[in-house]
């Protein structure tokens, strides 16, 4: 049951006016024909919209969300409005205790159409918005609270936002005293330590008579966990608001189910829910559109959450035939952090097309390279600038080991160099106009060219790429997996320095490669190699004793 402590605490007194559903200390709130409404485009017919809000608010649900308030016109049997006097008819007329809100996305709902509030359509509005629109979204919330609706405020992504601008946002809704401020898992991207870090940042800055309210997706099969994690760890600190959709009803993965909440309020909390009145509306509703369209966890939906990666970029993606989920995996890693949480289809093609140009059968190539290399020493010769401060020590490392060099992305004819290795296709336009070019046998990844060369292996680059870093294309980690394949007795490393954003310091030993970087782009390049660095020893089948010849930001444990 209900903590009584907490209870008093936070109620004292009678319900009066409020009603009792405002006092729980924990509210559901099913938004099946507003989150669901994207996979129908918002049409499920009146007679659903009518059946499913009636059969919510018999089941003891404790807030409705009806559908969306937009500019477009609203069409019989769409979930779309206008304004509240269009809700009026799809309201029961026994209320129940249940409230009733709509969802308005700010930059697609005029907030002047909506009348005031009196009582007989919906008592409350949530605000959807983007980060970018966070300071002009003030107004529209305060427009809501003047017209006396109780205001939600659901900020998209809220991963997105570092703790300083969560802040910034919180101080400016406070003096708005909204009804409930949401943490929406817009990507299905949370774990148990996000919630946590984000509820308490918030539970500590937003004002005490609002709810916090969470909205999570099932990108990663966590919403339901999740939730029961937010129900128990907010328990004695804060009024919350569960959000959930009948069987999980959501465009993608899906959404945290309304049945699974309801099942877990009523064993712990005694909370008192018909879950039989729910389970009829999915088998009378739901499970006729899910015959007609399609929800769920899925391999490519689990990436989608993986990498914070709107799911209308899965769709285009599985769309194409034959596209693996490796695939999927490179490409969202590619396109980089902002592109995927929006849906440029022109740069998911262009993507899509260089990958698919990297493929190559390169058994013969491998096979070829593990005759002259296996059982052999091996020295990466990497462009850090150490390999010209620490010159000496790696010739006389050469006169007395005799190593195979294997240099990467560069040419120097001051190393007995056997290999050059190229997997970065500006390092090889740069150097195959130098005059000893054609001279170095070479070893190429298949990003890089697919020009036969009787002087030249092409490795197929996926092969050796591995996706979850930015970095995932730095040549020194790609050679290493080579070589794990090709079996050497021992790989030494001169010149993998890691990146420097001290201006008047050298990354590379010829100045004119050096690269635009700054303080925070360095330091995270270096974690990310150094993350790969450790992926690479821990996963490799080799057991090959490894060293760095020079100076190197890295450190391997062997």
């Amino acid at each position: 049951m209900y903590d009584d402590r907490e209870y008093g605490r936070l109620h004292s007194g009678t319900p009066g006016e409020k009603g009792l559903k405002d006092m729980k200390r924990v509210q559901l709130l099913d938004c099946t024909l507003r989150d669901g409404g994207y996979l129908v485009d918002a049409q499920f017919g009146n007679t659903v919209i009518k059946g499913m809000i009636k059969g919510l608010a018999e089941s003891g649900i404790d807030v409705v969300e009806c559908g969306f308030l937009k500019d477009e016109p609203h069409e019989k049997g769409s979930t779309i409005f206008n304004n509240a006097a269009q809700l009026r008819p799809f309201l029961p007329e026994d209320r129940r205790q249940a409230s009733y809100v709509c969802l308005a996305d700010y930059s697609r709902y005029t907030i002047s159409n909506l009348e005031p509030f009196d009582g007989t359509s919906i008592d409350g509005v949530r605000a959807c918005f983007f980060k970018n629109e966070r300071y002009d979204v003030i107004d529209f919330c305060r427009e809501i609270t003047e017209k006396g609706y109780k205001l939600y405020v659901q900020p998209v992504d809220i991963l997105g936002y570092s703790d300083a601008e969560l802040l910034e946002l919180i101080e400016k809704i406070n003096p708005l005293e909204p009804y409930a401020f949401s943490i929406v898992d817009t990507f299905g991207s949370m774990y148990k330590e996000d919630l946590r870090r984000v509820f308490y940042l918030i539970d500590r800055n937003l004002n005490a008579s609002s709810r916090i309210g969470f909205h999570s997706h099932n990108n990663l099969q966590m919403s339901f966990s999740l939730s029961q994690e937010f129900v128990d760890m907010t328990q004695g600190l804060r009024k919350v608001v569960i959000d959930a959709t009948m069987a999980g009803m959501g465009r993608g993965a899906g959404n945290t189910n309304t049945e699974l909440v309801m099942q877990y309020m009523n064993r712990k909390y005694n909370a008192g829910y018909d879950i039989d009145v729910v389970l009829d509306l999915i088998d009378n509703y739901v499970d006729g559109i899910r015959s007609t369209c399609s929800w769920g966890y899925s391999t490519p939906y689990f990436l989608a959450g993986s990498y914070s990666a709107h799911v209308n970029n899965i769709a285009y993606l599985t769309a194409k035939a034959g596209i693996s989920s490796r695939d999927i995996n490179y490409i969202l890693n590619r396109i980089g952090s902002d592109a995927r949480k929006r849906y440029d289809y022109d740069l998911l093609e262009k993507t899509y097309m260089e990958y698919n140009g990297t493929i190559r059968d390169d058994e013969k190539d491998v096979a070829l390279l593990k005759e002259n290399l296996q059982g052999r020493d091996i020295l990466m010769l990497l462009p850090g600038h150490s390999i010209v401060t620490h010159k000496e020590e790696i010739l006389k490392y050469c006169r007395e080991k005799k190593p195979v060099v294997v240099s990467v992305n560069l040419l120097s004819h001051d190393y007995p160099i056997n290999y050059v290795y190229f997997s970065n296709k500006k390092r090889y336009n740069y150097w195959k106009n130098a005059s000893r070019f054609k001279e170095y046998k070479k070893i190429v990844t298949s990003n890089v060219t697919n020009i036969e060369d009787k002087n030249q292996h092409i490795i197929d680059f996926t092969r050796l790429v591995k996706c979850g870093w930015d970095q995932l294309d730095n040549s020194g980690i790609l050679l290493l997996r080579l070589l794990d394949e090709l079996d050497p007795a021992s790989i030494a490393m001169a010149g993998f320095d890691g990146y420097s954003h001290d201006s008047s310091s050298n990354n590379y030993m010829h100045k004119e490669m050096e690269k635009t970087r700054n303080i925070k782009n360095a330091d995270e390049a270096n974690r990310d190699v150094q993350s790969m660095l450790e992926d690479y020893l821990n996963t490799r089948q080799s057991a090959c004793p490894i060293q760095f010849l020079t100076p190197s930001r890295f450190e391997i444990n062997q």
